[in-house]
């Protein structure tokens, strides 16, 4: 377990890793390799609306920050990649857990807030 820090402080170490969280294709691709190990076209297909330049800069970030595991099998042509959650990217994958299931239950009373936020007078304050 890790050490508290002021997470509203600028360089605490711990923002760095919520950013890291809470970014765009992140949680979405967790979701994809919770099924198992996936190649990138196929995890391309699974999460719908990625570019692969997207694709590639979060798996490559993901597997910097150990989350992702890369494994390539040189013996193929072309080299056969794949990808999967470590340990501590399952771990992170559990964690979300709770915010998905928030998110699912809530997605009506957002669509709702944000209907009535778009109405000429709903903004106002």
């Amino acid at each position: 377990m890790g050490t508290a820090h002021d997470r509203l402080a600028a360089r605490c170490p711990s923002r760095d890793v919520l950013n890291r969280v809470g970014a765009r294709w992140v949680p979405t691709v967790l979701n994809a390799l919770d099924a198992g190990p996936m190649r990138f076209t196929e995890l391309k297909k699974v999460v719908e609306g990625v570019t692969a330049k997207a694709l590639t800069e979060t798996l490559r970030a993901l597997e910097y920050d150990g989350i992702v595991d890369r494994v390539e099998t040189p013996s193929v042509t072309p080299p056969k990649v794949d990808y999967s959650l470590t340990p501590l990217g399952r771990s992170l994958f559990e964690a979300l857990s709770p915010v998905r299931e928030w998110a699912e239950q809530h997605v009506g009373d957002i669509a709702e807030a944000r209907r009535r936020y778009s109405q000429p007078e709903g903004h106002l304050r």
